[in-house]
């Protein structure tokens, strides 16, 4: 195994969630992060990965290009064709995949535990040697710009687009992570290869490994193909801006006819996953809009008043704001009663602290859940990704039950006054 920093640990059956006794973490010297944890009741290894790369490295002419370019990673490499690949995974059962997102672009796979070797092999040749083909490249742009004209005739896509523009004006975030028609069409081979050169590498990097094996041979896979990678040409991702909040609320309409549904996003940007406010923010996302019937807003707007033929509140919090909205479908008709009930449940949530209750049963919700979310390898190995992203600490899901109980009503409605003001809302709605 190549030298790093090395934070050694002994499996420990007597607990279900992962910890500082049975997560190990090392760092080559290349700066890649590797964490892995051992399952020996499954004969399976999952990986999950990602490089700091993204969207926001995206140039406005060529939006979708971080996108366009992960997806393209195994459309063929300099050791092997795209039907080569695909050949060799599926003679040993497995799977590996990429995507490209706003600030990262992510990878994960599957194999049995002794074929983690060639899963690895796999991925790292994807990251390291792409060689990006014309011909698959035609094919997979032929197959991204049939995604985005369905997308400019799903009502909920282009209202969630919508409702982006209005919050994020003048930030990255308001930018899809897969372009437009134009920018898609714009970007060329060459623009591909030259974002992976000067992109991919290193220095950023995190990969998870989960399953049937010792976490220090899975390092030493790890590290033996991928310690040497350097890039010296490797950029630092931008910095993100600063957002400033809506002054007021604005809303915009997408008219797209003969659609018997309309869609509406409504809301604003929420907290930072980092945010010391996120984990009450969380729950009372979950009072407001998720928890049973979707919680309030189910039990109001669609239940009682019967306008939404769905209706749900989400918090994405990720490295940066993420938006804290409600999302409903509802006839044309409807759209301006529907808003209206939203806007009351708001100025209900803004106003008045969620009931003792209430946030009980939120809490244990939470708490029963997060065991469950660590059933399969890949729930451990999608956990110990954001203990790294985030920066949580290796104790994070030991501490996680006590950190939910902790949590007040009154924190919940501060949250909810620092960023859901019913006056301060972008509201976007998409149909007919």
């Amino acid at each position: 195994m190549q030298p790093g920093t090395f934070h050694t640990s002994s499996a420990n059956a007597g607990h279900s969630l992962p910890g500082p006794d049975d997560i190990e973490r090392l760092e080559l010297d290349n700066g890649i992060i590797v964490l892995a944890r051992s399952n020996f009741n499954s004969p399976s290894v999952v990986i999950q990965g990602s490089l700091s790369i993204g969207g926001l490295s995206d140039p406005q002419d060529k939006l979708g290009l971080a996108f366009f370019s992960a997806l393209g990673l195994m459309r063929g490499t300099a050791a092997r064709s795209f039907q080569q690949i695909y050949d060799t995974l599926e003679s040993a059962g497995a799977s590996l995949g990429f995507s490209g997102g706003t600030h990262t672009t992510s990878f994960g796979g599957k194999a049995l535990a002794e074929d983690l070797g060639l899963l690895l092999v796999l991925a790292a040749e994807a990251m390291r040697q792409p060689v990006y083909p014309p011909e698959q490249i035609e094919r997979l742009r032929a197959q991204l710009l049939t995604g985005l004209a369905i997308r400019s005739q799903d009502t909920s896509e282009m209202a969630s687009l919508a409702f982006d523009q209005v919050i994020y004006a003048g930030h990255p975030y308001r930018y899809p992570e897969d372009g437009y028609p134009e920018t898609i069409s714009a970007i060329q081979v060459s623009d591909l290869q030259e974002f992976q050169r000067r992109h991919y590498g290193p220095r950023g990097m995190v990969i998870a490994v989960v399953g049937g094996i010792e976490p220090a041979k899975a390092m030493e896979a790890v590290a033996k193909v991928l310690a040497d990678w350097q890039n010296p040409l490797q950029t630092d991702p931008p910095a993100l801006p600063g957002l400033n909040p809506l002054a007021e609320t604005r809303r915009v309409k997408v008219n797209i006819g003969g659609k018997a549904q309309s869609d509406i996003v409504l809301g604003a940007a929420g907290p930072a996953r980092r945010d010391p406010n996120f984990l009450a923010a969380s729950l009372g996302n979950n009072i407001l809009g998720q928890f049973g019937m979707m919680g309030r807003l189910g039990e109001s707007v669609r239940e009682q008043a019967g306008l939404a033929y769905y209706i749900a509140s989400g918090l994405a919090g990720g490295i940066g704001p993420g938006p804290w909205d409600v999302a409903a479908g509802v006839d044309p008709e409807n759209v301006d009663e529907a808003i209206d009930l939203i806007l009351e449940e708001l100025q209900r949530f803004y106003q008045e602290p969620v009931t003792p209750e209430e946030l009980a049963d939120s809490q244990a919700n939470y708490i029963g859940r997060l065991p469950l979310s660590m059933e399969s390898n890949a729930g451990v190995a999608s956990a110990l990704m954001a203990l790294e992203r985030f920066n949580l600490g290796l104790d994070y899901y030991r501490r996680y039950p006590d950190l939910v109980r902790s949590v007040t009503p009154e924190q919940v409605l501060e949250t909810a006054r620092q960023y859901l003001d019913p006056a301060r809302l972008g509201i976007a709605v998409a149909g007919s």
